[in-house]
């Protein structure tokens, strides 16, 4: 049986194979019977390793957080998770110290929490998004393009799918778009913070050197 514990860009959760890169903690989503009754019970959203000391867990477990799959870490920033100061203490490190240069503040993880918060979400559940014009957007940034999902990468958008990009395009030079990335994070990212991507976005940059040579 497929859960419904994959996250996806937008930040719902889906029953889907593909089980990705990261796992993710929003608190108990479950009830006894591993049905999803609620998007959230917290308001810190973390991403975090596959594997972390050994550790092994049960799916889904009757009153303990639910487990939740991204593809990779820029799809779990689009879903608005941010790394996890445990498991992932360089990346949460790295990502805090832009965090402050970007947005000031005292970088403590509630703060973070709290603005992260105000910008994935429009109301309870209504994810936020917003228009940027693409060409200035960042790596790792999710956009939506012509109706379809994906990740901006050097100079391609990469379409998303839960077991990795499935196809890519150039991006376009002139466009303005519907960015899922909040818009906080993608400020981190312009200032340095480039997040992991699943390996399939690296095929695109192989196929397009063999077409170029």
């Amino acid at each position: 049986m497929t859960l419904q514990n994959r996250v996806t860009p937008f930040g719902e959760l889906a029953a889907l194979p593909g089980r990705g890169m990261m796992l993710g903690n929003r608190g108990v989503l479950h009830d006894d019977e591993r049905r999803i009754v609620r998007i959230s019970d917290v308001r810190r959203w973390i991403a975090c390793r596959l594997e972390y000391r050994g550790r092994r867990r049960e799916l889904m477990r009757p009153r303990s957080w639910t487990e939740l799959f991204f593809l990779d870490e820029a799809a779990a920033f689009a879903a608005g998770h941010r790394p996890c100061a445990a498991c992932r203490y360089a990346s949460y490190r790295r990502f805090k110290t832009l965090w402050v240069a970007c947005h000031g503040g005292s970088g403590k993880a509630d703060a973070i929490d709290e603005r992260l918060h105000a910008d994935r979400l429009a109301g309870r559940k209504q994810k936020r998004t917003y228009r940027h014009e693409l060409a200035r957007l960042p790596n790792g940034t999710y956009i939506v393009l012509d109706g379809t999902c994906g990740l901006v990468w050097d100079r391609r958008f990469l379409a998303w799918s839960d077991a990795g990009y499935t196809s890519w395009r150039a991006r376009p030079a002139s466009a303005s778009v519907d960015v899922l990335t909040p818009r906080a994070v993608v400020d981190v990212f312009v200032a340095g913070y480039v997040p992991e991507v699943h390996p399939t976005a690296e095929s695109a940059k192989r196929f397009e050197a063999s077409e170029s040579g």
